[in-house]
């Protein structure tokens, strides 16, 4: 599988990533294409959901908490530099094929690394039956594009405020509060999180594309559409 790199080390706001996501689908015609990526305090929720129901927009603005849309379903996380978000391109016009592969792909890596990690039912990567891992999946012709969250480690405090579970959520896994809920790798090993992410790169991919300039403005151009606020608080 191909590792699509970026030419530095520049921490890009959530949005260049996920338009990076589509470049690739666009112009690489590699039949797997892999890469991980990690941003600033951010929020990031599904296609079809009303933010207000889904984000604490004042909590979020008042700690400089970013908000993005994506293109995909599923629900609302949050990321920042204490996890990693991954994502997988390829060739296969078989929607529910691609995503049972990632995820078995990603769970099997995790565990060779010494994680007993499993898959569910719901798009999770769970580890002792709490979250460690949120997935989703969407289409664009002839290419499909899955993403997920990986969680190291994290500011619980962020997490738990800027985000607003329903309480049929939480009650639905008979726990009180989110954080019962998820697991973070770093309860089970002291590995530096940078190591984990190199393995999983070195795991999962044998080739490496670094992207160009001109890559990067055409990345830019498709970024436009997530930065619109329509297209963010869109109803």
């Amino acid at each position: 599988m191909l590792h699509v790199q970026l030419p530095d080390h520049t921490v890009r706001r959530l949005s260049f990533y996920l338009a990076m996501e589509e470049y690739v689908a666009q112009e690489m015609m590699s039949d797997e294409a892999f890469f991980m990526w990690q941003v600033e305090p951010s929020v990031i929720f599904g296609l079809n959901q009303v933010v207000e129901n889904e984000v604490n927009i004042p909590y979020c603005r008042q700690h400089g908490i970013q908000m993005y849309r994506r293109k995909s379903g599923g629900g609302c996380v949050y990321a920042d530099m204490s996890n990693v978000m991954l994502s997988y391109i390829c060739s296969d016009t078989n929607v529910d094929a691609t995503f049972a592969r990632y995820m078995t792909m990603f769970a099997e890596a995790l565990c060779r690394l010494g994680f007993p990690a499993q898959k569910n039912d719901h798009n999770d990567i769970m580890i002792d039956n709490r979250k460690v891992s949120g997935n989703a999946i969407y289409h664009l012709p002839h290419r499909n594009i899955a993403h997920g969250t990986l969680l190291y480690d994290t500011n619980m405090e962020h997490m738990l405020n800027a985000i607003t579970p329903p309480h049929e959520k939480l009650s639905k896994h008979g726990v009180e509060s989110v954080r019962q809920r998820i697991c973070l790798l770093s309860e089970y090993t002291d590995r530096p999180f940078a190591d984990i992410i190199q393995a999983l790169q070195d795991l999962l991919c044998t080739s490496t594309r670094i992207l160009t300039d001109a890559d990067i403005a055409q990345i830019e151009e498709i970024e436009k559409e997530y930065l619109d606020p329509a297209f963010i608080f869109r109803k």
